[in-house]
């Protein structure tokens, strides 16, 4: 069976003035269709990337983090990375510290003659004497109450009449209450220990012979707090730590049983928060408990509002108000580690400039701590340059890789660690923080 195609007439060919005005007409719908995918591409690799943060990635509280985003923190644990350069223990030219004999002991005793040869098991009862050798066992004593009742004597007042009453060295006369030595056990163990309260009166039973309650616990440190704001000890860290050329500070949330209220009597807007400013040497910590993590509130502290030094802190956008008096402003290591693993998680080998600042940023805190170990005060000039011109670079390809723009400085050239053949011929699809292309931005 053969079929026939039957076909119209034939339609005249468009001239050229026609395919060009076709043509015209076309390039703006193109160029309004390639916007379009590249604002959906970004916005999709926008939300990708949102649904991906959690902990260790960005600035997200664990507390946050879904249930798959808690196995993941479980695996990586840390973002930490064990050097192979050093070996396990104490480093080269680091002091140790283990137990020196004193010369003069509290008490010495002599342990009881041995009675079998440590050889043969032979009976030494006529074996020869043959000198003394010699141990230093320091230990505690097994801690019990000691349990002392204070007589109070009392006058009368010839003139008035008033009977006055010894001073009580400590609590209240008439009364048993446990001494200075527990509740400074209780605040140690709970606050400095991080013991949560039932537990602390666990171990203090335990460990000390104090069978004391939870509520002895929570009111040891009622006990602390009223005495420091007897003594001005807010005042008198805000006056030290303002005097400090840097300091560190963070905030973190906190659950408290009886939330702050307002004049009104309703709760504070806002979750409680406990902020930590200290010395990097850990010389001075203060903690001031704040109803509500804004920019007010941060305020109140009344240290910041004046303080002209170098504020170590994460991003958190409360902390902006103060940078304008502030000389420098150091971004938290471990916040910015997790920042740079969430642009890793982008694309390992577009985004492989955020791999080597961590890793220059870990050689210069392994330089710093050797520095340290060794007696120095500063570290070696041609090693410090040679950090800075590193991270400088690696930090000027990010910013050309996440804007598209060509590297303007001799050092940002070419890419920092820049794999010699990419695996893929393109990013990620949607890839927001490079323009899409594994050709490097100076050579587009």
């Amino acid at each position: 069976m053969i079929i026939g195609v039957v076909s119209g007439p034939e339609q005249p060919a468009p001239s050229y003035d026609e395919l060009v005005s076709l043509v015209e007409g076309l390039v703006p719908r193109v160029e309004a269709l390639e916007a379009e995918n590249a604002r959906l591409r970004a916005e999709n690799a926008e939300l990708k990337r949102r649904l991906g943060t959690d902990s260790t990635n960005s600035s997200t509280p664990p507390s946050q983090d879904s249930l798959a985003a808690k196995g993941k923190r479980r695996a990586q644990r840390s973002q930490r990375v064990r050097s192979k350069d050093r070996k396990p223990g104490g480093q080269q030219g680091h002091p140790g510290s283990g137990l020196v004999p004193v010369v003069n002991p509290d008490r010495s005793e002599t342990a009881p003659e041995p009675t079998r040869c440590s050889g043969c098991s032979a009976d030494l009862a006529e074996g020869r004497d043959a000198g003394m050798s010699w141990t230093q066992v320091w230990d505690t004593p097994p801690i019990r109450l000691r349990r002392v009742q204070y007589r109070l004597p009392k006058r009368q007042c010839g003139s008035c009449g008033k009977t006055t009453t010894a001073a009580v060295p400590f609590g209240q006369a008439g009364a048993v209450c446990y001494g200075p030595n527990v509740n400074a056990a209780a605040v140690l163990l709970s606050s400095t220990g991080n013991v949560p309260v039932e537990r602390t009166a666990t171990l203090m039973e335990a460990l000390l012979s104090a069978p004391v309650s939870t509520g002895f616990v929570a009111r040891a440190h009622e006990r602390v707090v009223e005495a420091l704001d007897q003594a001005g000890f807010d005042d008198a860290m805000r006056a030290v730590l303002a005097a400090e050329p840097v300091l560190c500070a963070d905030e973190t949330p906190v659950n408290i049983a009886h939330p702050d209220t307002g004049e009104d009597g309703q709760p504070v807007p806002g979750a409680p928060h406990v902020v930590c400013v200290r010395t990097p040497d850990e010389r001075l910590v203060w903690y001031r408990n704040l109803p509500a993590r804004t920019k007010k509130a941060l305020r109140t502290l009344g240290l910041f509002n004046d303080y002209t030094g170098y504020l170590v802190r994460d991003d958190y956008t409360a902390w902006h108000q103060f940078d304008a008096r502030l000389a420098g402003v150091q971004q938290c290591v471990a916040h910015l580690f997790r920042h740079l693993q969430g642009v890793l998680d982008l694309h390992p080998t577009q985004q492989g400039w955020a791999a080597t600042v961590r890793k220059v940023l870990r050689e210069a805190h392994t330089a710093v701590a050797d520095a340290h170990a060794t007696g120095a005060d500063r570290l070696d000039p041609d090693l410090l340059a040679d950090l800075r011109a590193r991270y400088d670079k690696a930090v000027a390809w990010g910013i050309a890789t996440a804007t598209g723009t060509k590297a303007t400085t001799p050092a940002t050239t070419s890419p920092p660690d820049w794999p010699a053949k990419p695996t893929k011929s393109g990013c990620s699809p949607g890839c927001s923080w490079c323009p899409g292309p594994t050709t490097p931005p100076s050579k587009r």
